[in-house]
């Protein structure tokens, strides 16, 4: 996906369409339009090429998305968790393991990497319902795999800067007691120094999170663009036009802005872990 959408912008910088872009390595208008989207393996040929011929002659930038070419061909260690995951979530797993920072806003639940095990647990049932033990389990797995990353900071773990609507914290996933190792995890990862944990208050009422749900991903690399996130009940969407990315980042900007800063919303967990 990122050296896809690196990929495509190049061309269109060069004002190149995808016909002549396929013509040059030998493939289809489809298939430029398949490695643009991430959907197909990148050879490393085909990749020279098309950096010849979008004039991309710097050896160090041609090395840096040769690089991602390969790390792009290799299976993630989400690869042995194929069997439950939807099509289209490999690629964000990918790209949330690649990112440096990453700033979401939920509103329907607790950010899949904040959750705690019970929590997790809670929240597959509830939508995955008629889904057998074991795979109720393996995607738990999966979720907690994920927050190991997250957990890393000693190792270059990334930035996490998440603001939850109240609704998230009183809408209940499993009994009182899940709920309430839930509040009680959230406020002790609230402390670590990558994580950035703000409470939106439904005191406040109207927000710029009235969209819903979503999550930018930003890279440490400064010429990939960041990537917005929007899950959907059979799909997901990920946006990387400058346009688009604007507007996303701007209303992350004014829901940090508007909601109670950290200590204040650990402030606010710990009343309602009180009230739980």
């Amino acid at each position: 996906m990122l050296l896809g959408s690196h990929l495509r912008r190049l061309r269109e910088a060069r004002g190149i369409t995808r016909e002549a872009a396929g013509y040059s390595i030998r493939a289809s208008e489809s298939k430029i339009s398949r490695m643009e989207l991430g959907r197909v393996s990148f050879k490393t040929r085909d990749v020279e090429d098309l950096l010849t011929l979008y004039g991309v002659n710097d050896e160090a930038e041609r090395n840096a998305l040769l690089s991602l070419a390969r790390e792009a061909n290799v299976a993630g260690w989400w690869h042995s968790y194929s069997d439950v995951l939807p099509n289209w979530f490999p690629t964000y797993v990918g790209l949330e393991g690649a990112a440096s920072l990453i700033r979401a806003y939920e509103v329907q639940f607790v950010h899949g990497l904040l959750q705690t095990a019970a929590y997790a647990r809670a929240v597959v049932e509830r939508g995955m319902k008629g889904a057998s033990p074991a795979d109720i389990e393996r995607r738990v797995a999966l979720r907690m795999e994920r927050q190991k990353y997250l957990l890393s900071a000693s190792t270059g773990g990334p930035e996490f800067h998440v603001v939850l609507d109240e609704a998230a914290l009183r809408r209940p996933y499993g009994d009182r007691e899940v709920m309430r190792g839930q509040l009680q995890h959230l406020i002790e990862i609230s402390e670590r120094p990558n994580v950035r944990l703000q409470i939106m208050p439904f005191g406040f009422g109207g927000h710029s999170g009235e969209s819903g749900a979503f999550t930018i991903l930003s890279f440490p690399e400064s010429d990939l663009s960041d990537v917005i996130f929007l899950e959907q009940l059979t799909s997901a969407l990920y946006l990387d036009k400058a346009e688009d990315v604007n507007q996303y980042e701007k209303a992350m900007k004014e829901l940090q802005q508007d909601s109670p800063g950290p200590d204040e919303s650990r402030d606010l967990l710990r009343g309602l872990l009180q009230l739980s």
